[in-house]
């Protein structure tokens, strides 16, 4: 029976369709869910048709609640790659500090519109490249196909594993440093990279986890429940080179539990660093088919960021405190051995 990938797992078609409902309707529990997943079966033609029924229109809803006012979005071929450009129509004229993005397996460029159009609206230029596993927004691969190496088995990851998502990265970059219409357009000065679960995966490499990836010219890394398990057996993360911040929800129960345990993902990172674990959030609430619930508090704590260690702002709130939809918030904002750390839960 094809599988699929759901919080960063392999999981049957039948398990699929129940964390894509329980997610996007936002049922409570983690025991429900679990028990839940435990008696799915194998499936047949008819549920087969329910689940891709239920993709049409989780994909459908996304376009309908998509903001349209606030910034301009575009599809162009850039080194080869289908790309999602946006930005703000009147600041084309102006040098952007700019985030590329890229998105998780079986997702696509579009996958977070929402925080793509947020992050336009506040100044910046953004990039999300289609990757080859890429199954919506003109993707190619097909939902059912099977990870290169498999979710399951971290161990067996290495530099190697995916090493052309970083490629598509590093190629684009390339393409806008000589685009006509984007070269004028960018301040390179300024470049943070952000990703969701494999695309999170993806730019903690590029950003030293995998040393051998490691791409100059970042000012910070946003992971958005990554897929982070290999870089936590290797002992990578201890590599990063720039501040990091995690994101991750207290209904992601396949990734957010290896990124601030003892001796993982946050642990392990170097400073400045933060953790943000936000209240009744799934592994899809950082696209358009998640629950819009988080998405208020996911943008203002990305954006304080963002803002602070790409643009050079001066620190928000958010990046010292818990707002009362963050369940867990670890921070320690400072490099210097004696700098205060914090860790509020709610």
């Amino acid at each position: 029976m094809p599988n699929g990938t759901y919080g960063g797992v392999e999981r049957t078609a039948g398990e699929l369709i129940t964390c894509l409902l329980l997610d996007h309707a936002g049922l409570k529990g983690q025991q429900r869910l679990i028990l839940t997943i435990e008696k799915s079966q194998p499936i047949g033609r008819q549920e087969l048709m329910r689940f891709y029924i239920l993709i049409a229109v989780t994909f459908l809803l996304s376009f309908a609640t998509a903001h349209t006012a606030q910034a301009a979005e575009q599809t162009v071929k850039l080194a080869g790659l289908e790309v999602t450009v946006w930005s703000k129509e009147k600041e084309k004229t102006v040098k952007q500090p700019i985030i590329i993005f890229s998105h998780g397996f079986h997702g696509c460029a579009t996958q977070s519109r929402f925080l793509m159009e947020a992050f336009a609206s506040a100044g910046y230029i953004v990039f999300a490249p289609n990757h080859r596993d890429a199954t919506c927004h003109g993707g190619k691969a097909s939902w059912f196909s099977r990870a290169k190496v498999p979710l399951r088995k971290p161990e067996l990851w290495n530099d190697a594993s995916y090493r052309d998502r970083a490629e598509d990265i590093r190629r684009l970059i390339d393409a806008i440093r000589t685009d006509d219409c984007f070269r004028n357009r960018v301040d390179w000065s300024r470049l943070g990279l952000t990703g969701h679960s494999l695309g999170g995966y993806t730019v903690l490499g590029l950003c030293g986890a995998w040393p051998s990836w490691k791409l100059s010219g970042v000012k910070a890394v946003l992971a958005l429940s990554p897929y982070s398990q290999p870089f936590i057996l290797h002992k990578t993360l201890a590599d990063l080179s720039v501040p990091v911040m995690y994101q991750g929800g207290t209904w992601d129960y396949g990734a957010t539990p290896g990124m601030n345990k003892s001796g993982v993902s946050y642990e392990q990172s170097p400073e400045p660093k933060y953790y943000v674990e936000f209240k009744r959030a799934g592994h899809f609430a950082w696209t358009n088919i998640g629950r819009t619930a988080p998405r208020k508090d996911i943008i203002a704590y990305s954006l304080a960021f963002m803002n602070h260690y790409v643009k050079g702002e001066p620190a928000e709130r958010q990046l010292t405190h818990a707002s009362p939809a963050v369940a867990q918030f670890s921070c320690a904002p400072e490099k210097k051995a004696d700098q205060q750390k914090r860790a509020v839960k709610h």
